[in-house]
């Protein structure tokens, strides 16, 4: 295969960024009504004419991003050219989703003192400040209610306050905030894998220039970039031995969306290996402290947001939408309809009962990560990094940037071996599966199955294979340290 140097993948991924953005500007999720005239609909030949190009930066991108990490790039250089990918999407109408006019309504519905987890956007006036905003938000979200945090929604409120409704700025500020996730990524990346003695340019390669982040977060302005980015600091700062702190952001990502609560048993471990005194003490305190941290924050969160407890009862909301990735929901899905065919029985309570079997499978794989985490046999936060995946993989809603939530951890603890290859091939073939318009067709899942396949070949042929440092890395890191610099990491 043809090679290039790192500053030669640098520029054809910001090429291949660039076609992409410029597809997607034609072919993304344009509002319903744009006052400004700047996202409109150009007709179905120039729609199908861009989506053809942006598909086609797409696949360059993904190649370029493979090739730039068997190069041994420094953190800097790393840091550029992650700039030079992000940069074209700045200015794009939302790519690949249309959750961010969801998030819009429903900071306007709490400007306008509307219940936001009782009704959804549908319930705005067209002619208020978030009615273009409703108006363009996808179908299955219109009347639902939000699943999302106080945190999160006061944000939105801001957003909605500050820019009065108006699409463009309204759009453009959200992903500002989608920005300041990714440099929270960012920040939290190159911490955690400097505690871990991995190399932070890989981690950086994997889990902040990944084209999947790079699409759903800052394309698609998806608000678990935010979750991502408070739960990775809150690591951060709990190996450090600030785990009040890191409690206190992790209940702050709590607030963004829910499965960040997760990271508080990992903290929790974190705390009970460093807590001394009797050993019941050290079991409470590991157990209850970073949950009660939290909680507080959690709470305050609440009460000042003046939104109320209601995101208590809406997380299972999404459940109820059908997502072709979640294999518990599609094997509920097919249990019900056969019970139906040959039983005449209501498939609904069938597919239920598979959904809450896989979440409680998950839950028991969270425990035995934590528990083989307390006693030793794996660090806590890789522990946790495996312990998301599996959430994502058994949960009954799974969206292609969900795998963002395990992947970013994984990230920075384990840099080789089967769980990262397998990440790497997984996040080369999701890109593919939706379209710039946030919708997921047919064709979207043959693509992504092709990538896949393809992805493991090359994977196979040519793994990454890290090259021994000479020298440890001093533990202050080094930002010119080479991408590839260490020893190959077991897999549990």
């Amino acid at each position: 295969m043809w090679a290039l140097s790192a500053v030669g993948y640098r520029r054809l991924g910001a090429a291949a960024a660039l076609a992409t953005a410029v597809g997607g500007w034609i072919s993304g999720k344009i509002p319903a009504h744009d006052p400004w005239g700047l996202w409109t609909d150009h007709g179905s030949t120039a729609r199908t004419a861009a989506a053809v190009l942006a598909y086609a930066g797409l696949t360059v991108l993904v190649v370029a991003w493979w090739q730039y990490g068997r190069t041994a790039s420094s953190v800097r250089e790393t840091l550029t050219t992650l700039a030079w990918w992000t940069a074209p999407f700045l200015l794009t109408p939302p790519l690949y989703s249309a959750d961010v006019y969801s998030y819009i309504a429903q900071g306007a519905m709490v400007v306008e003192g509307h219940d936001v987890y009782t009704v959804g956007p549908s319930s705005l006036d067209p002619a208020g400040i978030g009615g273009d905003a409703a108006a363009s938000v996808g179908h299955h979200w219109r009347d639902t209610p939000a699943p999302y945090g106080p945190l999160f929604l006061l944000l939105s409120a801001a957003v909605a306050r500050t820019t009065g409704g108006t699409i463009v700025p309204a759009v453009l500020a959200m992903r500002l905030i989608a920005l300041a996730s990714l440099v929270l990524i960012v920040w939290a990346l190159l911490r955690l894998a400097r505690e871990h003695g991995t190399s932070e340019g890989r981690a950086l390669w994997l889990g902040a220039l990944n084209p999947l982040l790079l699409m759903h977060v800052v394309g698609g302005m998806h608000n678990d970039g935010l979750m991502i980015g408070l739960m990775l600091a809150g690591l951060a700062l709990a190996l450090r031995g600030r785990w009040v702190a890191g409690s206190a952001l992790v209940g702050l990502a709590m607030m963004v969306k829910s499965p960040a609560a997760v990271t508080l048993l990992f903290i929790g471990v974190m705390v009970h290996a460093s807590a001394t005194g009797p050993q019941l003490r050290r079991w409470a305190k590991g157990l209850l402290a970073p949950g009660l941290v939290a909680c507080a924050v959690a709470g305050s969160a609440t009460l000042i947001s003046g939104t109320g407890f209601g995101w208590l009862r809406t997380q299972g909301v999404a459940g109820n939408i059908h997502t072709a990735l979640s294999v518990v929901s599609d094997l509920g899905l097919g249990l019900g309809e056969l019970g139906r065919l040959l039983l005449g029985t209501d498939p609904e309570p069938v597919r239920t009962t598979v959904q809450n079997l896989g979440l409680a499978a998950a839950v028991a794989v969270i425990l035995v990560l934590a528990w083989r985490s307390m006693k030793g046999h794996l660090p806590p936060v890789h522990a946790l990094g495996l312990g998301l995946l599996a959430l994502v993989a058994l949960s009954p809603m799974v969206q292609p940037w969900y795998l963002l939530w395990g992947l970013a951890v994984v990230a920075a603890t384990q840099q080789y071996g089967r769980v990262p290859t397998v990440l790497i091939v997984l996040s080369a073939a999701l890109v593919y599966e939706t379209h710039p318009t946030g919708a997921t067709p047919p064709y979207g899942f043959a693509l992504a199955a092709i990538a896949a396949l393809l992805a493991t070949l090359v994977v196979r042929r040519a793994p990454f294979r890290p090259e021994p440092a000479p020298v440890p890395a001093p533990r202050g890191g080094d930002l010119h340290a080479p991408l590839s610099t260490e020893a190959p990491q077991a897999t549990p």
